[in-house]
């Protein structure tokens, strides 16, 4: 269990209980808010977000006016890679969809990605709480946002039900960070829409059994080659024949997961999704018109790579 820290108001990384009526009640809500005045005053603590003061104790040390600030993506965006998209009216030829025109050249080798939202500001902040920081109940936040980017994704799955196959690190990285932050956001996740709840985790499916340079400054055919052939499958078999959601916190370039999706289709998955809590958008939107296919941009920030 993680530390005890404070926030400026109800612990949000918890579920809502429900509430006694009665006197006894209002002398435990007395009780906390005294003891919690208390604790501020002897031992105050700032939110690691935007350093305002934290007010009562918790366990993320986040204020609500940063957790607010976190929002979906806005506007149109490429139904295959999620990319947001200058002109939501242009579709591909054979798709009433709009797409990229890097997708409309050459699709991926999943069906679609999805995310939450862009990966600046607070929500990356959030992340590197988590990844960097080993604030461990950041997880149950950036799950219920995964958690919504999955039930949008539910429709499409129909009768079967995806095994859900996070993306995993080095053994060597694992060691040193402690977890496997794509694998502790997606159990949180599994906790809270009932749409999602009859999936399985399945954190065993992929081993990565090479550790990769930084993607940074690399153009998109050095990207594939980097990161080409680092994954592969416990056991090959056993995902012959089945869906596959794959989940991660960031989708940077869409190179990490294109290549574990490859791993997969490759072994014999019939079909797979992309499901993360932020990806990075570029800063420029991409138009879905064919006239701009050739055009490309470059992300608001620099790609990181786990």
């Amino acid at each position: 269990m993680g530390r005890l820290v404070f926030s400026s108001s109800g612990d949000l990384t918890r579920a809502p209980r429900g509430s006694r009526a009665g006197r006894g009640s209002f002398l435990v809500s007395w009780a906390g808010r005294a003891a919690e005045s208390l604790f501020a005053t002897l031992f105050p603590a700032d939110c690691r977000l935007c350093g305002a003061p934290l007010l009562r104790i918790s366990r993320l040390p986040v204020c609500d006016d940063c957790l607010d600030a976190l929002h979906p993506i806005e506007g149109s965006v490429c139904a295959v890679c999620g990319e947001r998209l200058l002109s939501p009216h242009v579709a591909s030829d054979d798709c009433a969809e709009p797409r990229c025109g890097l997708c409309r050249r050459q699709g991926p080798p999943f069906l679609k990605a999805a995310a939450y939202g862009s990966y600046d500001g607070g929500l990356r902040e959030l992340i590197h709480l988590l990844k960097y920081q080993q604030v461990r109940p950041a997880a149950r936040v950036l799950g219920r946002m995964l958690a919504e980017v999955i039930a949008g994704l539910a429709p499409a799955f129909e009768e079967a039900r995806p095994w859900l196959v996070p993306v995993p690190l080095h053994p060597s990285r694992l060691r040193q960070r402690g977890f496997n932050q794509s694998e502790l956001i997606a159990q949180e996740a599994l906790k809270f829409q009932p749409a999602i709840r009859g999936l399985e985790l399945h954190a065993a499916v992929l081993q990565r059994t090479r550790q990769t340079e930084s993607q940074i400054g690399l153009t998109r055919h050095q990207r594939r080659e980097n990161i080409r052939g680092a994954f592969n499958l416990t056991h090959p078999g056993e995902v012959q024949g089945r869906d596959i959601l794959l989940v991660d916190d960031v989708f940077t370039t869409g190179t990490t997961v294109s290549e574990c999706a490859r791993v997969l289709r490759r072994a014999g998955a019939t079909r797979v999704w992309v499901a993360t809590v932020a990806r990075t958008i570029k800063t420029e939107a991409t138009h879905a018109g064919p006239e701009f296919e050739a055009r490309e941009t470059q992300p608001t920030v620099a790609a990181t790579f786990k």
